[in-house]
């Protein structure tokens, strides 16, 4: 560890070099008949209904542990702009109307400062999975060179609070508040704004930013209630409990301490290299592996920092979202696990045009196919050069295409297993049977434990999701609007809804890989609409029906997902649960991917009549 108390990377050269395979031997008809296999030993009906409502003893996860809520009186005023989330949804969209110079801005957020997921996941470990270059939105802006390729949670946590620093939106802000009402006012051509701290104030504008994953989940495990001893979410980290810190100093309170964690996607395979360096006994209940690509984190280079040209993260972000949606560009800037498929797809589409094959939609389906087999084959491989025991190792290893699940990078986990204190419990695909008070039962064998962890991720929603209702025009409300899917002109303009915007992914890029890529191009696009109406003298800006329309019909059918319907369960696909009509709709995406679309609305941006949006 350093003097931070952050765990140096556990690898080895031969970890960090690329695992070899023979393409020729990979038997493509047995590793389909095995992902069958797999996949249907995992396939449940209830789908993503399988988690909970955080209720009974789990309630309090709804509260905020790192900050109580400081007395102030009710707010009354006025604002031009309300920015409810202040997430980087909310951070992006303040700068850059800062930017366009609205200063008179407000945050609005139940969490005690900014950085929204951020905020709170303080677990030990957390950090990006998409490199920081990209993922770290205004670093131009705010002159922030990232310390690592990826970093840890403490740096973003810290960056978003430079960006509320740097374009003065601590200013007016309002933390520890829940918005309970949102609702228009045609007369006075203002949203009104009810909290739970007795608020009641007006805004010309709001945006939206509520983020896809606004809160924790529970696993719907028969007993998970009865646990009499220590549990807790990894989105909400006991670190009284525990002992260490989120900066990674050991957790001395759990060295005595047999510990169990439910679950193993991004959040366990980040956090269960500190759990079992600490706990006395370490217990992974896993239904399904991760994907664990190499990571090979290392410092930024300063000089090379230094030496980039201005304008060169939108340059990054968009050679990145190139390449990992399997486009073609000169150069690969990045340089990781994300983009690493698409060069080899690309390898793989000019092996085949040199021989003689025409450019068309079967031959990159089929480049698509080889190198995904090849990536699968290699990750797996690495479990297997990695893992002492090769039981362990052939349970670790994830018999699904790359991108059925959110792809996971790292240098400590695997290794993890090697620590003989951590001991893996591979459910093969059933999960947990039961929870009682003094621990968990899987396979037919119960496990003593004095503290549970639970894993289980967030709810994750493609569509806007509040808890309050939002009241539009005639008093139309938003759930009743949507209540057969989402309708809107680029994920972001209701039809009914004067002055309002939505900030998410669905409609619009759905860069899934890079969330804050996505967020920071809404910004920009709120950003210029409002600057407009408040230059051309206009009480109010909204997407025209028609306008709506267009867009709807322009998106119909182009569902944008990493994952299908033959993926292994994960909330890519909903859980393969059936895809209903709404959720397909709230799915939809620019048919001609993220890049395109960001292009698109530059370009709409730059022409200046904001084509679909009546100004009046």
């Amino acid at each position: 560890m350093d003097e931070k108390g952050h765990l140096h990377a556990m690898t080895t050269s031969a970890d960090i070099d690329r695992t070899d395979v023979d393409r020729s031997a990979i038997d493509r008809d047995a590793l389909r008949e095995k992902y069958r296999i797999e996949r249907e030993k995992r396939l449940r009906p209830d789908g993503p209904d399988q988690y909970l409502e955080p209720t009974g003893r789990f309630a309090s996860l709804a509260d905020d542990p790192w900050v109580g809520p400081v007395d102030r009186e009710p707010v009354t005023d006025e604002v031009t702009v309300a920015l409810i989330g202040a997430g980087f949804a909310g951070l992006c969209t303040g700068a850059h109307l800062h930017e366009a110079g609205i200063t008179d801005v407000r945050l609005v957020d139940g969490a005690g400062d900014v950085g929204g997921v951020w905020y709170w996941n303080r677990y030990p470990g957390a950090m990006c999975d998409t490199a920081a270059m990209v993922y770290l939105p205004l670093l131009e802006e705010t002159g922030h060179m990232p310390s690592m390729k990826y970093v840890y949670g403490t740096e973003i946590f810290e960056h978003a609070q430079r960006i509320a620093t740097t374009f003065d939106l601590y200013d007016n802000a309002l933390f520890s508040t829940e918005v309970t009402d949102l609702r228009w006012d045609g007369d006075a051509s203002r949203w009104v704004i009810s909290t739970d701290r007795g608020d009641r104030f007006r805004a010309r504008y709001v945006a939206m930013g509520t983020g896809p994953m606004t809160r924790p989940k529970l696993p719907g495990i028969p007993g998970l209630q009865d646990f009499a001893g220590h549990v807790f979410h990894t989105a909400r980290w006991d670190y009284d409990y525990t002992g260490g810190d989120r900066a990674g100093a050991p957790m001395t309170g759990l060295a005595d301490k047999r510990v169990g964690i439910i679950g193993t996607g991004a959040t366990a395979v980040q956090c269960i290299p500190p759990l079992a360096r600490d706990a006395g006994e370490l217990f992974v209940f896993q239904r399904t592996p991760s994907s664990i690509d190499v990571r090979n984190n290392h410092p930024t280079d300063p000089d090379e920092f230094d030496d980039l040209e201005p304008g060169w993260q939108r340059r990054w972000l968009t050679n990145f979202a190139t390449l990992q949606m399997a486009g073609f560009a000169e150069e690969d800037l990045v340089k990781d696990g994300w983009t690493d498929i698409a060069q080899r797809i690309r390898a793989r589409v000019m092996e085949r045009v040199a021989a003689g094959a025409e450019l068309g939609p079967e031959l990159f389906a089929r480049a698509y196919e080889d190198s995904d087999d090849e990536k699968m084959e290699e990750i797996r491989a690495r479990v297997d050069a990695v893992v002492d025991d090769p039981t362990t190792a052939q349970a670790l290893k994830p018999w699904y295409r790359q991108l059925c699940k959110r792809p996971c990078f790292h240098d400590e986990y695997l290794q993890a297993y090697n620590v003989d204190t951590c001991h893996l419990v591979d459910t093969d695909g059933k999960g947990v049977e039961r929870i009682d008070a003094t621990g968990v039962r899987a396979n037919g064998t119960h496990h003593e434990l004095d503290c549970l962890i639970l894993a289980s991720g967030f709810e994750v929603h493609m569509s806007h999701t509040a808890d309050y209702e939002t009241t539009g025009r005639d008093g139309r409300t938003l759930s009743a609007y949507w209540a057969d899917g989402m309708r809107t002109l680029h994920g972001m303009h209701v039809h009914g809804f004067p002055n309002l915007f939505i900030e998410g992914l669905s409609q619009g890029g759905r860069l899934i890989s890079n969330i804050t890529h996505n967020l920071d191009e809404a910004g920009r696009e709120i950003a210029a609409v409002v600057a407009h109406a408040l230059a051309s003298g206009a009480d109010e800006v909204e997407v025209t029906e028609e306008g709506e329309q267009s867009w709807m019909d322009l998106i119909d059918g182009n569902v944008r997902t990493l994952a299908n319907a033959d993926c292994t369960p994960g909330y890519y696909n909903t859980a393969v649960a059936p895809i209903s009509d709404v959720v397909r709709r709230n799915a939809a995406g620019y048919p001609d991917g993220p890049v395109a679309f960001f292009a698109h609305i530059d370009e709409w941006r730059r022409q200046g009549d904001y084509e679909g949006l009546e100004f009046r």
